[in-house]
């Protein structure tokens, strides 16, 4: 059994703390005003997001990867009936068409657990067919193509595009790693471009924000505002940022400011070179999730270790591009920055498989020699 690996371990811990101590300042005006307690968000994201992940986390470094194997065909159903919960009436939360659900009083994100078992589900499948098949077009392309047009389409019924996004960026990594034939990856990356236009042309608001990324001046005090709000704060925060705590966008100027805007006011109270480090830690992140795919023992851990690198690797990608104007807004929250308990746990259980991979811990499977 190896070592875990510490520098995964060293950059998430780094996140944690550092997330922390960001929507404590970012937040406060807001959580004032809502809730008449500068703190409310980060005693949230303690309670509900933090501590209880890091439990979970704990004891997901405990579980032999081999228990994973034997229940992933079942994670597949699991994953559909967690989203399909929130249309359910009396469990739909007012947060938006079915992507969050309501219990005991606690609001609650299904699709951030999908996440995790979807990537469980289908590394499982894909090494199923590591054997050839996953190269015929009707046992490897079909089938893949079919499984997760039903699973997006669920999300998309929740218009929920950057969750969408995320997960098809997951799968899609996990399904190359597998090596299928160049013209089903090409096929596969036409349709799901063919996929995202539609849904953006067809849903009035997606195509606004697509409008407002190509010319964001068009409406600043619109549809506009919020990315022109975004880019006020980035650009006032210069290379060395006004300081700790002193951001004037966070005073209820730019929205959401504890969710997927916080890169904006990290950017205006640390500055330039803070934020590029902050992505650097991101890089870093995804540097040894790789490293820790190319030294699994088996096809279903490296194909698991692979989407969950690239899950947290590209919704960070999302979030920060979308901040800077490199893409339209999609509301995804920032990994391990952003307020959301849902977000948090299940990151931090997908960091605590890949844990478990780095220490070899997959039973009864022989390991590959490093190539590192």
């Amino acid at each position: 059994m190896r070592r875990a690996d510490y520098g995964l371990l060293t950059a998430v811990g780094i996140l944690l703390v550092f997330g922390l101590v960001m929507l404590a300042s970012a937040s406060g005006p807001s959580a004032f005003q809502q809730f008449n307690d500068s703190y409310h968000f980060v005693k949230r994201q303690l309670v509900l997001g933090i501590i209880p992940g890091l439990v979970i986390f704990f004891l997901v470094t405990k579980i032999p990867l081999e228990r994973w194997r034997q229940a992933a065909p079942f994670f597949l159903p699991a994953a559909i009936i967690l989203l399909l919960l929130g249309f359910i009436p009396g469990l739909a939360a007012n947060y938006g068409k079915g992507s969050w659900i309501q219990l005991v009083g606690l609001s609650f994100q299904p699709s951030e657990v999908a996440k995790l078992l979807l990537a469980v589900y289908f590394a499982w499948w894909l090494k199923r067919r590591s054997d050839g098949l996953i190269r015929g077009f009707w046992t490897g392309f079909v089938p893949f193509v079919i499984t997760i047009g039903v699973m997006l389409g669920i999300m998309m019924l929740q218009s929920d595009l950057g969750t969408t996004m995320v997960i098809f960026a997951m799968l899609f990594a996990m399904y190359v790693v597998a090596g299928p034939p160049i013209t089903h990856i090409s096929a596969l990356v036409v349709a799901g471009l063919a996929a995202l236009i539609f849904f953006i042309k067809t849903v009035p608001y997606r195509a606004e924000r697509l409008k407002i990324f190509l010319w964001p001046e068009l409406d600043p005090q619109g549809v506009g505002y919020h990315i022109n709000q975004a880019f006020l704060a980035i650009g006032s925060g210069g290379w060395f940022g006004l300081g700790l705590g002193k951001s004037r966008q966070k005073f209820l100027y730019l929205p959401e400011v504890s969710a997927d805007s916080i890169f904006a006011v990290i950017s205006e109270e640390l500055g330039f070179l803070v934020a590029a480090a902050l992505v650097a830690a991101f890089v870093y992140f995804c540097w040894r999730g790789f490293r820790i795919a190319e030294r699994a023992g088996d096809d279903f851990t490296r194909y698991l270790a692979v989407g969950i690198t690239v899950w947290i690797g590209f919704q960070a990608f999302l979030n920060i591009s979308a901040m800077i104007g490199l893409l339209p807004l999609t509301g995804v929250p920032l990994p391990f920055i952003s307020h959301g308990g849902s977000a948090m746990v299940s990151n931090l259980a997908a960091v605590g498989v890949l844990v478990a991979i780095s220490r070899g811990e997959a039973a009864g499977v022989r390991r590959r020699p490093s190539q590192v």
